[in-house]
C-alpha cells in the first residue's frame, strides 16, 4: 500500500530544464534573460537587507500592486502577486477546479499544466495543434467543457503568438480562460492584457512573470491580472505570505524601470532575428518567434543527435519530443542569449553538420 495520494503515486511529475552548476557552459535551455536586472533592483534589495527581515512581509503586496496597476491601467484590486507565475497557476487550479473536472491546454505547450491538473485530480485534455501550430477546427468544441483552459500566448515551445480573436472564441461557457503571457514583453508588438477589456473579460485571468523580460528568474516572482471578483476568490487560496520581502522589493523596483526592461527586450528581438537568419542558412526551419527563444527543426530529423553533440561542447539547448495522435513532433528550443553565445551555437552547428 502506498502512502501517497493516488494522483501523486501515478504521475510522472514536471521535469525542469537542466541547471549545470559548474562554470563554462553556454546555457540556452531554460529561457533565462541573458542580461542583468535593472540597477534599481540591486539598490532595492540592498536597502531591504539593512532593514527589518525579522517581520513578515506585506501579505497584500500593496506597493507592488500599485505599481503594476499603473502599468496595466487597472485598479490595484485587479492584481495578485505570487512566488513565480507557476504559483499563480497552482492558485488558479486550487481555486476553480474540483477533482474530475476538465482542464485543457493546447498541445504541445507548457507541460506544467498537465502536472498541476494531475495533482488536483482533474481530467487533463490536450487540444492538439496543427503542424503549423495553429488551432484545430474543433478547438472551441473541445474546450467547451473545460473548467480552466490554459493558453500560453506566445506559445511555448513554438514561440508563435495567436490573434486575440482566435483566443476569445475558445473561452469555455462554464470556465475560466487563463492567458499565460510569460513571454508577452518579447513580442514585436508587446501587449498589455487587452483581452481583459472585452465583453468576456470577467472570465479571463492573465498571468505574467518577472523571470524572463525583467531578468529575475532567481527571485521567483509573478502575478495575475483579472477582474477583482476573480482575484478575491484566488486570494482566499494563496499562502498568507506567499511573496517574501526581498522578492517584493526586487519586483517593485523592476517594474518601475521600464526603460531598462525595454532596452533588453529590444536587444533580444534584434538578436533573435539575426539568429533565425543564420539558422535558416544552415537548412533549419523555424517558427516566427515572438519570444526570447526559437523553435527549430531540420528536414533530416536529427535533432537529438545535434542536442547531444552541442552538449558535448558545453552548449546546452533544449531537445523536446512530444507524442502525437499519429507519430511524434520533436525539435530544438534555443534561448536567445547574447550575440556571442548565439554565434557559438551557429559555429558549433556548422561543425556538427
Amino acid at each position: 500500500m502506498s502512502l501517497f495520494r493516488s494522483q501523486v503515486q501515478q504521475m510522472a511529475g514536471y521535469t525542469p530544464g537542466e541547471q549545470p552548476q559548474e562554470p563554462g557552459w553556454v546555457k540556452l535551455n531554460t529561457n533565462e534573460n541573458a542580461y542583468p536586472p535593472s540597477p534599481l533592483v540591486l539598490e532595492a534589495v540592498q536597502q531591504v537587507l539593512t532593514g527589518r527581515l525579522n517581520v513578515y512581509p506585506d501579505p497584500l503586496a500593496t506597493e507592488f500592486r500599485e505599481v503594476a496597476s499603473e502599468l496595466f491601467h487597472v485598479d490595484p484590486d485587479w492584481i495578485l502577486p505570487g512566488n513565480g507565475s507557476d504559483e499563480i497557476l497552482t492558485i488558479l487550479m486550487r481555486t476553480f477546479v474540483d477533482p474530475n473536472e476538465i482542464v485543457s491546454a493546447p498541445y504541445p505547450s507548457y507541460t506544467l499544466y498537465e502536472t498541476l491538473a494531475e495533482i488536483q485530480g482533474a481530467q487533463f485534455q490536450n487540444i492538439q495543434l496543427n503542424s503549423n501550430w495553429s488551432w484545430p477546427a474543433n478547438a472551441s468544441e473541445k474546450a467547451a467543457k473545460s473548467k480552466i483552459l490554459f493558453v500560453p500566448n506566445p506559445n511555448a515551445p513554438s514561440g508563435n503568438r495567436w490573434q486575440d480573436s482566435e483566443i476569445l472564441d475558445l473561452i469555455p461557457p462554464q470556465g475560466v480562460l487563463v492567458l499565460d503571457e510569460a513571454y508577452g514583453d518579447f513580442c514585436d508588438m508587446p501587449h498589455q492584457c487587452e483581452l481583459l477589456n472585452s465583453n468576456l473579460g470577467d472570465k479571463i485571468v492573465v498571468t505574467r512573470t518577472l523571470s524572463k523580460s525583467y531578468s529575475l528568474a532567481g527571485i521567483r516572482f509573478g502575478f495575475a491580472v483579472a477582474h477583482p471578483d476573480l482575484i478575491k476568490g484566488m486570494r482566499k487560496v494563496k499562502d498568507s505570505y506567499n511573496c517574501n520581502t526581498l522578492s517584493l522589493a526586487a519586483a517593485t523596483a523592476a517594474l518601475k524601470d521600464q526603460k531598462w526592461m525595454q532596452a533588453n527586450t529590444d536587444q533580444i528581438r534584434s538578436s533573435r532575428n539575426h539568429f533565425v537568419t543564420e539558422l535558416r542558412s544552415l537548412g533549419f526551419e523555424t517558427v516566427e518567434s515572438q519570444t526570447n527563444f526559437v523553435w527549430c527543426t531540420h528536414p533530416d530529423g536529427e535533432h537529438e543527435r545535434r542536442y547531444q553533440e552541442l552538449k558535448q561542447r558545453k552548449i546546452l539547448v533544449r531537445y523536446m519530443k512530444f507524442p502525437l495522435q499519429e507519430g511524434t513532433r520533436d525539435g530544438l528550443r534555443i534561448t536567445v542569449g547574447t550575440n556571442d553565445e548565439l554565434q557559438q551555437v551557429i559555429d558549433a552547428l556548422r561543425k556538427i553538420g
